[in-house]
């Protein structure tokens, strides 16, 4: 079944190449539902609330948006683009926790009012240019094991939690609940186990102290394959939340999350061509149209590591794989196990659908990989 499969995305990258040229980065509409319909089907109590910055191209968002799903937005242009759209706004959380006055009138006047904080300066400012907001309260929990570790950046810290909710009440804000994030791409379940504890304790707190909270947000970070021979840890992950959030927390409290990779991430695929090569100390050097500028951004922004894949198959040797810039640093691996390629041949990566396209560059004039949707 697998082989087939392989077969059948091989077949659909020859065709688009002859009809689209390179680079192409493929987007699979059927991909992105059966991402969303699996993480309900494993999260069951988890409304999801899908992360615009993880990939903002149009055509998901129309898709997660005609779902139904919720967004976790963090800028004016992720709130407009999905007003356009006629997403209404209490489908949207403004899960930023650094918001700008401008982006907090532009929320407060398009009844944009469900959104994090996580200090006080944050708080004061909500209060001002966002008058009578619901506010969830970021909380710092444990990131190890993380791609992306944000609790460097973002979280308050736990003992700190109540005060602030009982300050929010004093500004005017509508105190909700709690938000926190294990980091991103996490592999190690114990982090969300961690919050989850800690985040009880919160929840309890607040009961006593008559602050009704009705919200847990347990954020993102679940984890992606990417590559073939490692495990699917989603599952396994999904498999402790739930247990953890049955015991924890009682049925009237709602459960949302901002799942970004995990719905994007399976359903890209990159398509490159070899555009040049050479032999530097003794190893292949293989120079593609599109790097570490481009759609494979993610190996900076992200601290992604991906699998490149060939059409061709023959001995294997550890080659260099570049991008087309005229930058150095414009390299993308140096340890890649290839058969021997020639200019013109295709080298693809797939689960690339995160963090890649969206942050990609038009450095040295070369414009972002054309996207392509397919099935």
């Amino acid at each position: 079944m697998k082989a087939k499969s392989n077969n059948n995305i091989k077949k659909i990258i020859e065709n688009l190449v002859r009809k689209h040229n390179t680079p192409l980065f493929l987007i699979s509409k059927n991909k992105l539902l059966s991402q969303l319909k699996r993480f309900q089907t494993l999260l069951p109590r988890v409304k999801p609330f899908y992360a615009v910055k993880s990939n903002s191209h149009p055509f998901i968002l129309k898709t997660f948006a005609d779902a139904g799903i919720g967004f976790d937005v963090a800028s004016i242009q992720e709130m407009k683009t999905l007003l356009d759209m006629g997403v209404a706004p209490d489908r949207m959380i403004f899960a930023n926790t650094v918001k700008t006055p401008e982006a907090l009138k532009f929320a407060a006047s398009n009844k944009i009012d469900l959104m994090t904080f996580d200090n006080e300066y944050e708080l004061n400012k909500i209060a001002r240019y966002a008058p009578g907001a619901r506010v969830l309260v970021r909380i710092k929990v444990p990131n190890v094991g993380s791609m992306v570790e944000l609790s460097l950046k973002f979280g308050a810290e736990p003992p700190d939690a109540i005060p602030f909710l009982i300050k929010a009440i004093r500004l005017g804000l509508k105190p909700v609940g709690v938000s926190f994030h294990v980091g991103s791409q996490n592999t190690h379940i114990e982090n969300y186990l961690d919050a989850l504890e800690i985040s009880s304790i919160i929840f309890k707190d607040a009961q006593l102290k008559k602050i009704p909270l009705e919200i847990l947000d347990i954020g993102g970070g679940f984890p992606i394959k990417h590559f073939d021979y490692e495990k699917d840890l989603f599952a396994q992950t999904a498999g402790s939340i739930n247990k953890e959030l049955n015991r924890l927390f009682p049925e009237n409290i709602q459960i949302i999350a901002e799942p970004g990779r995990v719905l994007c991430g399976p359903a890209g695929i990159l398509v490159m061509r070899v555009i040049g090569k050479s032999i530097r100390n003794n190893k292949h050097w293989y120079y593609l149209d599109d790097g570490v500028y481009g759609s494979l951004s993610g190996i900076v922004y992200d601290h992604c590591k991906y699998q490149y894949k060939v059409l061709k198959k023959g001995v294997t040797q550890i080659t260099t794989l570049a991008g087309p810039t005229c930058d150095s640093f414009d390299i993308i691996s140096t340890s890649e196990e290839l058969p021997e390629l020639d200019i013109g041949d295709i080298v693809y990566v797939e689960n690339i659908g995160a963090y890649s396209w969206a942050t990609a560059t038009n450095f040295n004039g070369l414009p972002p990989a054309k996207v392509v949707i397919i099935p």
